[in-house]
């Protein structure tokens, strides 16, 4: 999104890229135009897991697996599909906030690619700066020794942007140790249940497998931790 806005100085060319389909001074050719588009597309995953609720969400529901301790049920693919499709769901008003007031209008000739880039990284700054921590921008303020700006919407991208990634990273990980903390107490139970009797053939977590996994069907599990994880970002 904020790669593909990048601002070049003529209108109708980005990055060097013709987008009305007819040449023009300063573009690339259509080898180079197509080399210039694969390199911003192999960049798309990176932004989408990195400035987006995915990130959370990800980590949550990997955490979620270890705490049941069912391996590799849900598959990796069903696990970040399920956080994908969230992640949609949450980041469309922004996504479309973006598009109105950038893509739209340098389609029509009103803005330039310099100036869509500026009014489409607001909407992003906004919504970066609402789950970005304080302690994280000032860190990142005092690595790139950049000035603090008087308001959060001053705040450069490249300083937002891995303070959110930090942010998110340690939400993640926050809301991760609460999941494990009742599978825990079903784990310490059973160990001490099964040492207690000798049962010492089959491993405590085998026996304790069952039992997480009833918990967390009765509970509803899934629509409990969907729910509140959705319910976090606005």
């Amino acid at each position: 999104m904020i790669l593909v806005l990048a601002a070049s100085a003529q209108p109708g060319n980005l990055l060097g890229i013709s987008l009305n389909g007819t040449p023009a001074q300063g573009t690339y050719s259509v080898p180079m135009q197509i080399t210039v588009l694969l390199a911003l597309l192999t960049l798309l995953p990176a932004v989408v897991m990195s400035v987006t609720p995915f990130l959370r969400i990800s980590v949550v529901l990997h955490f979620l697996r270890q705490a049941l301790g069912t391996q590799n049920t849900p598959s990796n693919q069903v696990l970040i599909g399920l956080a994908l499709f969230l992640t949609i769901l949450i980041v469309q008003p922004v996504a479309a906030d973006i598009y109105a007031r950038s893509w739209e209008p340098m389609e029509k000739g009103q803005l330039t690619p310099a100036q869509a880039f500026q009014e489409g990284a607001k909407p992003l700054k906004a919504f970066l700066a609402r789950f970005a921590r304080e302690k994280d921008i000032k860190l990142f303020l005092e690595i790139s020794r950049a000035p603090a700006p008087a308001k959060v919407q001053d705040l450069e991208l490249k300083v937002l942007i891995p303070a959110y990634i930090l942010s998110e990273l340690r939400a993640g990980f926050q809301i991760g140790a609460v999941l494990f903390l009742p599978f825990l107490v079903i784990d310490i139970v059973v160990a001490s249940v099964t040492l207690s009797i000798g049962m010492i053939q089959l491993p405590p977590v085998m026996i304790s497998a069952p039992f997480k996994i009833l918990l967390f069907v009765l509970v509803d599990g899934w629509n409990l931790l969907v729910g509140s994880l959705v319910k976090s970002f606005y």
